[in-house]
C-alpha cells in the first residue's frame, strides 16, 4: 500500500472518530415540540382537568372523606429493604421508586456534580404514576385519590390467606363506581397490587376499556445507551416476547437518516402476560394475574435543561425523552352491588439476572427475556454472566474476572487455534506449488480445483483451517456483546483507569472538539493490527488486498470506540493471547512441502 493510501486511511479514521462529537456540538438534536400526543392528552396534572366534574360524589360510608377538586398532591412514602416507594394521590398510583443500592450515575467524575436524585430513580419523569387508570373519565374522574395505609388479610393466587399491610388508594366516582387499589411491598423489588371495582349504584355500569399505566422509561443519565430505552411484552399464547426500542420511534431510514418520528405504538394481542418499560440497566414491569388484551405506548419529550444545569453537570442530556407503556383490558359490565377484583404483580428494579430468573421460574412467564439473552447467542450470554459472577464471588474483581474468562476461553480453543495456525503456515509454504497447479490447469477449472484439493489433502492442509477457529469464537463474542449491554454487575465496576466497565474508559476530553480519549479501544486496535501483521496471508490473494486486510481491523476500532470498556478489555486480552500463541507456533517446525517438480505436469492439449 503506497503512502497516499495510508494518508487517506488516516484521514478517514480521524473523520470517523470526530464525526459524532462534531454533530453533537454544532448540530444538536432539536426537541420535538408536540403537545397533542397520546401521553399529553391523558396527563394527570396537579391542577383540576378542564373536563373534571365540579363536585365529587360522597360515599355511603361515613368514614370516607373524598379529596376536594384541585386539592394539592398528597405523597405517601414507604421504605422497603432495597427501595423507597412514593405513592401519589394524583392518579392513585406509584409515582417513583428509588433504588437504595444503586446510584443514579457512576464513574470517576461524580464528585461535585449536581443531582436531583442521588440514587437511581425509576418512573421519576413520568406524566402518570404506575397503576394509574387513564383513558376514560368514567373510570378515573378527576384523577384525585385518597391515600392511606392499610392492614388486613390478603388472599393470593393460590387461595392462601395471610396478614399484610401496605398503601391503599381509593376513590368514589360520580356514577357510583367505588375504586380501590392496594399495594403491598414484597421482596426482590416486587409489589403485590390488588384492584377492586365496586358498583355502589342501583344500575348496571358499563366499564369501558381499562387502560393501566405500566410505567415510563427514560435514560437514567448521559452514559445510558438511549437506543436501549423502550418497551417489551410477552404473549402468553405464543410464549414469545416482542421488544420495541427507541429506533422504532425515531423511524430513521437504515438507522441513520432522519425520518418522520413515530409517537405511538399499539399492538392487539389479547394474551399479554406482562409488559415492561426499560432502559439499559433498570425496568418496571406489570404482570397481571389474567392476560391483558392490548399494549400501547407513547413517546414524549421532556423539558430542555437550562444552561446552568448543562454547565453544572457535564454530559447532561439535551434531548431527553420518555416512553410511557400502557396495558389494556377488555370492557365489561358491573351489576348493581357487584364487586370485581383484579390482581397484578409489579416489579421495579435492576436487571439482576439471578433475581429475575427466580421470579420467571416461579411465575413461569418468561420475565427473564428482559435481559436480552434470547436466541442462540443468549446461551453464551447467560453462561458468561454466570461465570463472571462466580469468579467475582471467589474474590476477583470484575475486571480480573473478564481477564480470567478470556484466558479460559482461549485455553479451550488453544489446540484448534494452534492447528489452524500450523495449517496456515503450511498453506503459505505451499503457495509456489499451488500457483504452479493453477498455471498448468488454467484451461480446465474443474480439473484444476480437483488437483488443488488432492494436493492440499496430500499435504494435510485445509482451505478452511484459518477460518474455523474464528467462526467458532463468533458466538462467544456476540454472547459477550449482548451480556455487557444489560449486565448491571459491570455498572460502577472499576479496573485500572476504567472507572465503569459498562461504559467507555474515558480519561480526558480534548477541549474544543469534545473528543473523548479512550485508551482501551486504542489498545484493542493496536493489538489487532499487530495480530494482522503476524497472520500468514491467504494463498492466491492479491498483494494489494493482503495489505488492505492488515488495516481492516480498524473498522472494529471505529465501531467499539465508545462502547463498554468491559468488552474492549475482553477483546484486547484476547488479541494479546492470540499474538502470544502465534509467537509460540512459529517456533514449531512444519513439514517440508513437496517440490514443484513433484506436481505432475498437465498433459498437452491435442490440436484439432
Amino acid at each position: 500500500m503506497d503512502r497516499k493510501s495510508v494518508i487517506v486511511l488516516i484521514i478517514c479514521f480521524a473523520l470517523f472518530m470526530l464525526w459524532d462529537q462534531f454533530t453533537r456540538k454544532y448540530y444538536p438534536p432539536k426537541p420535538l415540540n408536540r403537545t397533542n400526543d397520546v401521553a399529553t392528552a391523558t396527563t394527570l396534572a396537579p391542577a383540576v382537568p378542564a373536563n373534571a366534574p365540579t363536585t365529587v360524589g360522597t360515599s355511603p360510608d361515613a368514614s370516607w372523606n373524598a379529596p376536594k377538586p384541585g386539592a394539592p398532591e398528597e405523597l405517601l412514602v414507604v421504605d422497603g429493604d432495597v427501595a423507597r416507594y412514593t405513592f401519589t394521590s394524583h392518579g392513585g398510583g406509584l409515582k417513583q421508586v428509588e433504588l437504595l443500592k444503586y446510584l443514579e450515575s457512576v464513574g470517576c467524575n461524580n464528585k461535585g456534580t449536581v443531582s436531583t436524585h442521588p440514587v437511581a430513580t425509576l418512573n421519576a419523569e413520568a406524566r402518570q404514576p404506575v397503576m394509574a387508570l387513564i383513558g376514560s373519565e368514567s373510570l378515573s374522574g378527576d384523577g384525585l385519590f385518597k391515600l392511606s395505609k392499610f392492614s388486613g388479610r390478603w388472599t393470593d393466587n393460590s387461595n392462601s390467606t395471610r396478614f399484610v399491610s401496605g398503601v391503599r388508594a381509593e376513590k368514589l366516582l360520580p356514577n357510583g363506581l367505588f375504586l380501590v387499589k392496594e399495594f403491598e411491598l414484597a421482596s426482590n423489588y416486587l409489589v403485590n397490587v390488588r384492584v377492586q371495582f365496586e358498583n355502589r349504584s342501583d344500575e348496571t355500569l358499563e366499564l369501558p376499556v381499562q387502560q393501566w399505566v405500566a410505567g415510563t422509561a427514560t435514560p437514567l443519565n448521559a452514559k445510558d445507551d438511549q437506543h436501549l430505552v423502550g418497551l417489551q411484552w410477552r404473549s402468553a399464547a405464543g410464549k414469545t416476547d416482542r421488544k420495541v426500542d427507541r429506533g422504532y420511534f425515531d423511524n430513521k431510514t437504515l438507522g441513520c437518516f432522519a425520518g418522520t418520528p413515530i409517537f405511538d405504538y399499539r399492538y392487539n394481542e389479547h394474551t399479554v402476560s406482562w409488559v415492561s418499560a426499560h432502559n439499559q440497566f433498570f425496568f418496571v414491569s406489570l404482570i397481571p394475574a389474567s392476560p391483558a388484551a392490548e399494549v400501547t405506548a407513547a413517546r414524549f419529550d421532556l423539558p430542555m435543561p437550562t444552561r446552568e444545569q448543562i454547565l453544572a453537570v457535564p454530559g447532561t442530556l439535551t434531548n431527553q425523552f420518555a416512553i410511557q407503556v400502557n396495558m389494556h383490558f377488555s370492557p365489561t359490565n358491573l351489576a348493581a352491588g357487584q364487586v370485581m377484583e383484579q390482581k397484578f404483580l409489579l416489579y421495579a428494579g435492576p436487571k439482576e439476572y439471578r433475581t429475575i430468573e427466580r421470579i420467571a421460574a416461579e411465575l413461569k412467564n418468561g420475565l427473564d427475556a428482559v435481559m436480552g439473552y434470547g436466541g442462540f447467542f443468549g446461551f453464551f450470554s447467560r453462561l458468561l454472566l454466570l461465570s463472571m459472577n462466580g469468579l467475582n464471588a471467589l474474590g476477583l474483581s470484575y475486571g480480573l474476572a473478564i481477564i480470567a474468562i478470556t484466558v479460559i476461553i482461549k485455553s479451550l480453543f488453544w489446540p484448534l487455534t494452534a492447528a489452524s495456525t500450523r495449517s496456515m503456515k503450511r498453506m503459505q509454504a505451499l503457495q509456489p506449488q499451488m500457483k504452479a497447479i493453477q498455471e498448468k490447469f488454467k484451461e480446465d477449472p474443474t480439473k484444476m480445483n480437483k488437483k488443488m484439493m488432492e494436493f492440499m489433502k496430500e499435504n494435510k492442509v485445509s482451505p478452511l483451517g484459518g477460518c474455523l477457529p474464528l467462526i467458532l469464537q463468533i458466538p462467544v463474542f456476540i454472547g459477550f456483546f449482548q451480556m455487557v449491554q444489560s449486565a448491571i454487575e459491570l455498572r460502577g465496576a472499576s479496573f485500572l483507569w476504567a472507572c465503569d466497565l459498562s461504559s467507555p474508559d474515558t480519561i480526558f476530553t480534548i477541549p474544543g472538539i469534545d473528543f473523548n480519549v479512550n485508551p482501551l479501544p486504542l489498545l484493542m486496535g493496536g493489538t489487532m493490527l499487530w495480530q494482522a501483521s503476524l497472520t500468514p496471508p491467504s494463498p492466491g490473494m492479491d498483494p494489494a488486498q493482503q495489505k488492505l486486510m492488515k488495516y481492516f481491523p480498524l473498522i472494529f476500532l471505529f465501531m467499539l470506540y465508545n462502547y463498554s470498556s468491559g468488552l474492549t478489555l475482553y477483546w484486547t486480552v484476547q488479541n494479546l493471547l492470540s499474538i502470544a500463541q502465534m509467537k509460540l507456533t512459529k517456533t514449531v517446525p512444519i513439514q517440508t512441502p513437496k517440490p514443484v517438480s513433484a506436481v505432475a505436469p498437465a498433459p498437452p492439449r491435442k490440436k484439432k
